[in-house]
């Protein structure tokens, strides 16, 4: 091949990856934008408790995980982007960054790959991790039982045991009713190598949303064996799920609906 035929190839490459990154700096802007619309007027979103996160130092926000499709996860770090001048760095399953735009934007904004360890990097650099501990049971839920947590898995109890840092439990309502789950067709998560493929709107329906942000619960003092931590994270955990849910069952109460 020619000098002058691998400088074209090259040149071409170049602007090929140009190209691409500009069309993933728009889908990312035009992402960013719908969720600011959904975030501010079609849900109509409304944040209490942001004081109650620390101002400086390690913290794992644990909250809620519900909606048929995960759009939660994306309005809490909008909602932590705008109130906080802290990154919430939130650890996300490999599936998440599969996808175009959504991935890349999803990391842009803080989202981590998921390891056991659950960000204990970022705490141990006094940073803030938000965790959704049902995982994708908290998504699989059938309407008939929204806002019934699920069992929250103890991982992130025993890194903030490691770490000392508190737990802030978040109540996050609104999810539910905006993408409800109706049922689900396995052949189409096999189809697209989904978890599961839930029936739902195709676009979220109205629903007023809340985001509740309580207390601080402290992290023990961290014991020397394993087996104490694991008890003293065991412990951490059912406190964090009873606090979630208190939250959750106190401000489904403040709607006066769930729609416009």
């Amino acid at each position: 091949m020619s000098e002058s035929m691998t400088d074209v190839i090259e040149v071409a490459g170049a602007e090929l990856r140009n190209a691409r990154r500009m069309l993933g700096d728009a889908g990312e802007e035009a992402w960013d934008r719908l969720l600011d619309w959904l975030v501010d007027d079609y849900f109509r979103l409304e944040t209490v408790g942001m004081e109650n996160i620390p101002a400086d130092g390690p913290a794992v926000v644990v909250a809620n995980h519900s909606g048929a499709w995960g759009l939660d996860a994306f309005v809490l770090q909008k909602v932590f982007a705008r109130g906080l001048a802290r990154p919430l760095h939130v650890p996300a399953m490999p599936l998440v960054f599969r996808f175009p735009v959504l991935g890349s934007y999803a990391r842009k904004k803080g989202a981590i790959p998921l390891e056991p360890t659950l960000g204990m990097e970022h705490l141990t650099a006094g940073e803030l991790v938000g965790v959704f501990p049902e995982g994708l049971s908290g998504l699989e839920k059938p309407f008939r039982k929204r806002y019934q947590l699920r069992p929250f898995s103890p991982g992130f109890a025993l890194t903030a045991v490691r770490a000392g840092a508190p737990v802030v439990p978040v109540s996050v309502i609104g999810a539910e009713e905006a993408y409800p789950r109706i049922g689900e067709v396995p052949a189409l998560a096999r189809l697209f190598g989904l978890p599961c493929f839930p029936i739902t709107t195709v676009f979220p329906l109205p629903a007023k949303w809340l985001v509740t942000i309580g207390e601080p619960i402290p992290a023990p003092p961290r014991p020397e064996s394993y087996a104490a931590r694991a008890a003293a994270a065991r412990l951490l955990c059912a406190e964090s799920q009873a606090a979630v849910q208190a939250l959750v069952d106190r401000e489904r109460r403040r709607r006066d609906t769930p729609f416009w």
